[in-house]
């Protein structure tokens, strides 16, 4: 199959989402579109991405603090570049 940069873009998007709706607390909508971000990812980018957001929905559903390395994890998951600096900012970092 050759590279679609729209379908990678779409995965970039799904990311996004993730980054939006965990900042609204909606866990479903970040495991949704994370799930969604790895099945669109063509070179293997965000794989990581679904156990990550996982791990954080599980405290954020749980009513507890998420621990820095989780978001680290998430951080790392997505690469450098504007998702993570938002990742960054959600944790307060």
């Amino acid at each position: 199959m050759a590279f679609d940069g729209h379908q990678q873009r779409k995965a970039l998007t799904a990311l996004e989402r993730v980054v939006t709706a965990l900042a609204k607390g909606d866990t479903t909508s970040a495991l949704r579109a994370a799930a969604t971000s790895a099945d669109l990812d063509q070179i293997g980018a965000y794989a990581a991405v679904p156990a990550a957001v996982a791990a954080i929905t599980q405290h954020i559903d749980a009513q507890t603090a998420v621990p820095q390395r989780a978001w680290d994890t998430l951080s790392s998951a997505v690469g450098p570049g504007p998702v993570a600096a938002a990742i960054d900012q959600l944790r307060g970092g």
